[in-house]
């Protein structure tokens, strides 16, 4: 980066910056100033426009293929999914993924984001490795994911057209997309209006075959016996009197909107008014029971349709101002608030607590969950533009989050069965509320000792509150709830907590331009994430009393209460390059970052009341690479490569909890010990891909392109400790052919192009699978096969066509 002043609007980027394709010509304000890729002094990855359209990235899950370091596994419309950099997480892998994630951070704009907003309309996708809580508002363990939306112009009315419709292998019916952009210049040089509005119908391709004609009365299981062999959904006859089947259930419907308004006072003041809706449905989800009871690779086995629906809104007002030449203020404003409703199969979680349910032949249940996030939060940022040998960052961010959760689980049959009044049937309920509130302030420096050499120190102070409140009760057996009809959780099984904590994180940085072609880096960088206090209960004399008889029990001992904050701590090296005329580029980082405190996703031993706890020590270690060759004026290759070693690095007691390991094992607690790999992230993954495009003549050229994938194996959980499970890797492959001409694009592509089949995670654990409960011995207690070990897997292929139209 060299000496010298900086535009009043460095965090904005020109509407042509993704103009250069894949090259490190692509402008990135990644380090809050703009920049190109090749001489960003940090390890920032950027997809353009360009890329996210050829290769059909849709959302963050398909992002990752392309972008070293990081992993989202396909996990299906059910969520969002979670995103990992550099192999920073602990949790078990899942067949729901996830609809929140707090060891990064995640921007619209300079706008936190809190929810999976298509990626349409973007310039480019940015992703930073490392902590980044010196440079951005949120704090963050991992790393931060931005993404950088086109803005309202005031030149010129234009309009995109965008359609795709596709044939999906094992579906039963076509699928297609939608979405169009309007700018609207209203004030010349003043007011402009921008909106895209998209629709997203995938038909899915799971089904769901034994969905409970009448819950309570048929029976889940018709045949049973002491072996896998002997058991099953019996005759034709069977099957009818108690099954009925809902095919393609995985199916998305999104709706998707984001609507912009740019006020602009003059070149040295404007603002932005945003207004982002989405919601996605889905009934089901994208997972099999890894052959159980003889279902198929694309079948479900749950005896409930699983309906998912996730709606999410953000309101937002940045600012920016240029103050006497001298520093670039940005104020950024953002409500956002996200619904989450589900319902899902809850039969086998409560087999699994060994209370006697398979004694009733029709045992089945089944639980409601609703999910509420509401977030406000503002950022203050100066970012000096007075030019010199010295530039700085400073800013102040406020952050508030209010959840609210609640649960309910129902057990249709059973308390006529076993004589309870309860008609409801309501076996468990469960509400909590969770108010966090973070300040920092934080700022960097930068001395320009050269024009090809720079040094920057960042510091940020950090405090947090949270305040907590949440409760349990068991209907079923009266246990903190008043009798049928009152479903209200009694005000003493409702417990308050608070952790609140403080601290400073920092990083120094220097880059050396060794010459035009050629950049050297190095980075030290420290990161946090908020500790909290779990939802539940104490347990009482009386609760481990009742436990030791036998009851069931809903409590957290002493260790299960609180959980602290974790830190990270990250080392990294990169080099830039540019050879033969621009004709190679490549980027080269290696890193290794300790992760101390780990906040591990966790249940209670007594309840299985799902919770957070800090557990040992963790190295992330690896390399990242990023390459770009063009062979020819028409053909261009580009590859990507990251290896990550992630893994334990001290003893963490207790880390995994089994609910039931079955015979022969005296505890379900399993230790994580040192050198253990973490689950969730690939060690090794890639991507390469070739591109070759042949003029037509008069602006007019056929582009045809293809890209193959690598995902390597991942771990279900660390160290595959009590039944985890090694995800095996798998290569994926997808090509397209387009023509172009100045306005409009007509494609034909091919996604999964050999319609591999492959698992992408894993629900619970191996425990479960093959278990036939036949704990009574009695006719009616045996022979029930639990359904509780879940694989997500990979979408299948799709071949369609794509058309855009540009005004």
């Amino acid at each position: 980066m060299g000496v010298g002043a900086t535009s009043a609007f460095a965090q904005e980027t020109p509407a042509d910056s993704g103009a250069q394709g894949e090259s490190n010509d692509i402008v990135v304000t990644g380090s809050r100033r703009q920049t190109t890729l090749q001489d960003a002094p940090i390890n920032i990855s950027a997809v353009s426009a360009e890329m996210l359209a050829r290769e059909r990235i849709d959302d963050i899950r398909g992002l990752a293929a392309f972008t070293p370091g990081v992993t989202v596994v396909d996990s299906g419309p059910a969520s969002t999914g979670n995103i990992i950099l550099r192999g920073i997480n602990s949790g078990d892998t899942s067949d729901t993924g996830s609809n929140t994630n707090n060891s990064i951070g995640v921007y619209l704009g300079e706008v936190p984001l809190y929810a999976d907003f298509k990626l349409i309309d973007l310039e480019r996708v940015e992703v930073l490795e490392g902590p980044q809580g010196t440079l951005y508002g949120l704090g963050t363990l991992a790393g931060a994911v931005r993404y950088l939306p086109s803005r309202p112009n005031t030149d010129r009315i234009s309009v995109d057209l965008h359609a795709r419709g596709y044939a999906e292998s094992h579906s039963g019916d076509f699928s297609g997309s939608g979405d169009v952009t309007v700018n609207v210049p209203l004030v010349t040089d003043h007011i402009a209006f921008r909106s895209v509005v998209g629709y997203y119908h995938d038909n899915g391709f799971i089904d769901y075959n034994y969905i409970l004609q009448k819950p309570g009365t048929s029976n889940p299981q018709p045949v049973r016996g002491t072996t896998l062999a002997a058991t099953g959904f019996g005759t034709p006859a069977d099957y009818a009197a108690n099954f009925r089947a809902q095919r393609d259930l995985n199916y998305e419907h999104t709706f998707t909107t984001r609507n912009q308004l740019l006020l602009e006072y003059s070149p040295d003041l404007k603002a932005y008014l945003t207004y982002a809706h989405q919601e996605t449905k889905t009934g089901g989800r994208q997972v099999n029971a890894a052959g159980i009871l003889g279902t198929g690779r694309y079948e479900a086995p749950f005896r409930y349709a699983e309906p998912f629906d996730r709606k999410s809104d953000l309101f937002s007002a940045e600012i920016y101002a240029n103050l006497f030449n001298v520093a670039q203020l940005i104020s950024a404003t953002a409500y956002t608030v996200q619904k989450n409703h589900n319902t899902e199969d809850n039969t086998d979680l409560l087999l699994d607590l060994n209370y006697g349910y398979e004694a009733f032949p029709a045992f089945s249940s089944y639980a409601i969950n609703n999910q509420e996030y509401k977030q406000f939060n503002q950022e203050l940022r100066l970012v000096s533009t007075h030019g010199g040998p010295i530039s700085w960052v400073l800013g102040g961010f406020y952050n508030r989050l209010k959840t609210k959760t609640d649960r309910h689980e129902y057990t249709p049959g059973f308390a006529e069965f076993a004589g309870i009044n309860r008609p409801d049937n309501l076996e468990y309920e469960s509400s909590s509320h969770t108010e966090l509130t973070e300040k920092a302030v934080y700022g960097e420096a930068t001395l320009h000792v050269t024009k090809a050499w720079q040094i920057t120190g960042g510091l940020r102070y950090y405090k947090y509150h949270v305040d907590t409140v949440g409760g349990q009760a068991l209907p079923l057996i009266g246990v903190g709830v008043a009798p049928y009809p009152s479903t209200a959780i009694l005000p003493g099984r409702f417990t308050p907590g608070h952790a609140d904590s403080d601290g400073f994180v920092w990083k120094a940085n220097t880059s050396y331009k060794v010459s035009d072609g050629l950049l050297v880096y190095g980075t030290y960088s420290t990161g946090y994430r908020v500790g909290g206090a779990n939802r539940v209960v104490a347990c009482t004399p009386e609760d481990l009393a009742r436990a030791a008889a036998g009851g069931q029990v809903l409590c957290a001992l002493p260790d299960e209460l609180f959980y602290g904050p974790d830190k990270t701590r990250n080392a990294e090296i990169g080099l830039r390059g540019t050879l033969l005329d621009r004709r190679v580029q490549f980027t080269l980082a290696g890193f290794r970052t300790h992760w101390t405190g780990i906040q591990v996703p966790s249940t209670t031993i007594y309840g299985a009341i799902g919770i957070t706890k800090n557990a040992g020590k963790a190295i992330s270690q690896g390399v990242e690479f990023t390459g770009l060759v063009k062979v020819t004026p028409r053909l261009v290759v580009q590859a990507t490569y990251a290896y990550t070693d992630a893994h334990l690095t001290s003893l963490a007691p207790a880390l995994v909890v089994v609910q039931d390991p079955g015979p022969g094992y005296t505890s379900n607690l399993f230790d994580g010990e040192p050198g253990d790999r973490l689950p969730g992230s690939t060690k090794h993954s890639g991507s390469a891909q070739a591109t070759y495009t042949y003029p037509l003549g008069g602006e007019r050229t056929i582009e045809a392109n293809w890209t193959a994938t690598y995902t390597g194996d991942i771990y279900s959980r660390v160290g595959l400790r009590g039944f985890g499970t090694d995800i095996p890797g798998y290569i994926t492959h997808r090509a397209s052919v387009t023509f172009h001409a100045p306005k409009y694009e007509v494609s034909l592509f091919a996604d999964n192009i050999f319609d591999k089949y492959a698992i992408t995670s894993i629900g619970n654990d191996r425990s479960s699978l093959d278990r036939i409960r036949d704990a009574f011995g009695t006719v009616a207690g045996q022979g029930v096969v639990e359904r509780f070990y879940t694989q997500s897997v990979l979408t299948p292929r799709r071949v369609g066509i794509e058309l855009s139209y540009h005004y």
